[in-house]
């Protein structure tokens, strides 16, 4: 997980912590690389195609650039007041108190946080391909679940 130096916000003295994912973001930075320059080289080379093909195939390689994009930018956000889930297409913002626990299945690709009504969130900020980064952004979650949930405020 990327994990950047502490954002203090306010004066508040408590770290703004964000988590992210390694793999995930190289392989689809890489992978939408690879299709637009794929698509801009068939558009320019394929003579056969009038304008509106040349332009549908830079139009399809935008379109997986953005949803690259958008695997690429999943993250989790943990602030002293909250905690806020970005995955592919929803953001989550969560009070520390409706978060209970923190789960990593075996054979799911991410770990999961179970939450006070009984259902659970996936986390895909925290990828079981980053290996060890996975399991000490998990660990990591876990400590500020005890510190900054419910149990530290009685």
């Amino acid at each position: 997980m990327s994990i950047p130096g502490p954002e203090h916000e306010g004066g508040e003295g408590r770290a703004t912590i964000v988590l992210r994912p390694r793999a995930v973001r190289v392989a689809a930075y890489s992978s939408a690389a690879i299709v637009m320059a794929g698509m801009i080289g068939g558009a320019l080379l394929i003579t056969s195609f009038q304008w509106g093909g040349r332009l549908g195939l830079i139009g399809a390689g935008v379109l997986v650039v953005l949803f690259c994009h958008l695997e690429a930018s999943v993250k989790v956000t943990a602030r002293p007041e909250m905690l806020e889930v970005r995955n592919l297409l929803r953001t989550r913002s969560l009070d520390w108190a409706e978060v209970i626990g923190i789960s990593f299945p075996m054979g799911d690709p991410w770990a999961h946080l179970d939450l006070a009504d009984g259902s659970t969130l996936p986390l895909h900020a925290i990828q079981r391909y980053d290996g060890r980064r996975a399991i000490d952004a998990a660990h990591l979650l876990q400590r500020l679940m005890r510190e900054r949930g419910e149990a530290s405020e009685v």
